[in-house]
C-alpha cells in the first residue's frame, strides 16, 4: 500500500478529473509489477499473454457493469473524443444527413467536423440562450444516418436528464464527461463514445461501444486505422494500444462494481449535486445560469458579484484544499466538478468554505 507524502487535494477539475484514491493505490503498485509478472504494466507489449489479460477483463467489466450484450462491440481506442467528432461521419455519413443536436462547444465542434463527409441537420439548438438550458423539441431528418447529442456539457453545466425523443435514425452520444455516472440503456444507441479522463480514468484512451451492425456499414475506402470494423476485427489492437491508461479503466470499473453499479454511482451523484446546488440556492450571492430542470450533476458552473471575488474564492480556495474551481477560459467564472471519484465530503467541505467565504464577502 503507497504511503502518500504529500496531502491530498480535493480535486474539482473539469478533466483530467479526480481518480479514485484505491485505484490510484493500486496503479502504483502494478507500475513495478504487473500481478507476479516483475514487470510493470507499462512496460509490457499489448500482445503479451498479462496485457492481453488486462484488455479481456477491461472489456468484460465494461459489459458488466454497462450491460452491454453481444450486439456490440466493446473498444479501446486512442485520439480523444475529438478523434471521434470525425471517426463516425468518416464512417457513418458517406455523404447523406446526419441530425445533430447542439448543446456547448463540444457538439459545435462535432458538428464542425461532421460537415467534413456530409449535410447536418441541427435538430435543435440552444446556442441564442448561451446553452443555459437543454432544448426538448427537436426537427429530424427522415432517412438520416444518424442522430448525435452531447449528454453532459461540461463548460455550460447542462446535462441530458434521459435520451432525445423522436429521433429517426440510430442515436449516437458523446457521452465523455458523465459516461458511468448514471443508469444507461445501452440498446437504445448505436454509438456510446467517451474519452476517460473524466470519469473512467487517465487521459489516453476513449471507450466506445458500437453496435456490430453499424460497424459493418461503415465505410471502407477510409484509413484501416478509422474503420471500426478493423478496430473490432483486431481487439482495439490495430496498433499499439494505450496500454496503460486501459489498465487503470478496467480498474475503475472494478470500482464502480464494487460500490452499487451505475446505480450506486447515480444515487452518490445525485446526493453530492444537491448539497452543492442547495448551496447555490440559498441567497443571492451566488448567480446559477442553467435552467433547474437541466442542471449537470457531473459540472456545477455559478458566478459570483464580480469577477473580482471569483477570483478571490479560486485563490483561497485552492490553498484550502479545494483546487480546479475555476471555469472553463471561454466563459470565465467557477465550475466544480463532481465526478464519480469525487467523495461527498469533498463537496460538503467545498460548501463550508463558500458558506464562510459569502459571509466574509458578500
Amino acid at each position: 500500500m503507497t504511503t502518500l507524502q504529500v496531502p491530498r487535494k480535493f480535486n474539482f477539475s473539469a478533466g483530467p478529473a479526480v481518480l479514485p484514491l484505491e485505484v490510484l493505490q493500486e496503479t502504483s503498485e502494478a507500475l513495478f509489477s504487473l500481478g507476479k509478472t516483475g514487470i510493470g504494466v507499462m512496460e509490457h507489449s499489448h500482445r503479451g499473454k498479462p496485457f492481453v489479460a488486462v484488455l479481456a477483463e477491461a472489456e468484460a467489466l465494461a459489459r458488466e457493469v454497462m450491460g452491454i450484450s453481444s450486439d456490440y462491440a466493446v473498444l479501446f481506442l486512442q485520439g480523444g473524443a475529438s478523434q471521434q467528432f470525425i471517426q463516425v461521419p468518416m464512417n457513418l455519413l458517406q455523404g447523406g444527413t446526419a441530425d445533430y443536436l447542439e448543446t456547448g462547444v463540444w457538439s459545435e465542434k462535432a458538428i464542425k467536423e461532421a460537415k467534413r463527409y456530409g449535410t447536418v441537420n441541427i435538430a435543435s439548438t440552444s446556442k441564442a440562450e448561451n446553452h443555459t438550458f437543454i432544448p426538448k423539441t427537436h426537427k429530424f431528418t427522415a432517412g438520416s444516418k444518424f442522430t448525435h447529442f452531447t449528454s453532459n456539457n461540461t463548460i455550460f453545466g447542462t446535462q441530458f436528464r434521459g435520451e432525445p425523443t423522436g429521433a429517426l435514425s440510430p442515436l449516437v452520444v458523446d457521452a465523455s464527461s458523465d459516461i458511468c455516472s448514471k443508469p444507461i440503456d445501452v440498446s437504445k444507441y448505436g454509438i456510446i463514445y467517451a474519452g476517460a479522463q473524466k470519469n473512467l480514468g487517465p487521459a489516453g484512451v476513449t471507450l466506445v461501444v458500437i453496435r456490430k451492425d453499424l460497424a459493418e456499414q461503415g465505410a471502407k475506402d477510409i484509413p484501416q486505422l478509422f474503420q471500426y470494423g478493423e478496430q473490432i476485427k483486431n481487439e482495439s489492437c490495430y496498433n499499439t494500444c494505450p496500454t496503460f491508461s486501459i489498465y487503470v479503466v478496467s480498474r475503475v470499473f472494478a470500482w464502480i462494481k464494487r460500490n452499487g453499479g451505475l446505480a450506486g454511482m447515480a444515487a452518490h451523484n445525485e446526493a453530492k449535486a444537491k448539497v452543492l446546488y442547495d448551496c447555490l440556492d440559498s441567497s443571492d450571492f451566488w448567480k446559477t445560469p442553467v435552467a433547474k430542470e437541466d442542471r449537470s450533476l457531473m459540472n456545477v458552473v455559478f458566478r459570483l458579484p464580480s469577477e473580482e471575488l471569483e477570483e478571490k474564492l479560486i485563490k483561497e480556495a485552492t490553498a484550502a484544499g479545494f483546487d480546479g474551481l475555476k471555469g472553463h477560459r471561454s466563459v470565465g467564472g467557477l465550475r466544480a466538478s463532481i465526478y464519480n471519484a469525487m467523495p461527498k465530503e469533498g463537496v460538503t467541505g467545498l460548501v463550508s468554505f463558500m458558506k464562510e467565504f459569502e459571509a466574509k464577502n458578500g
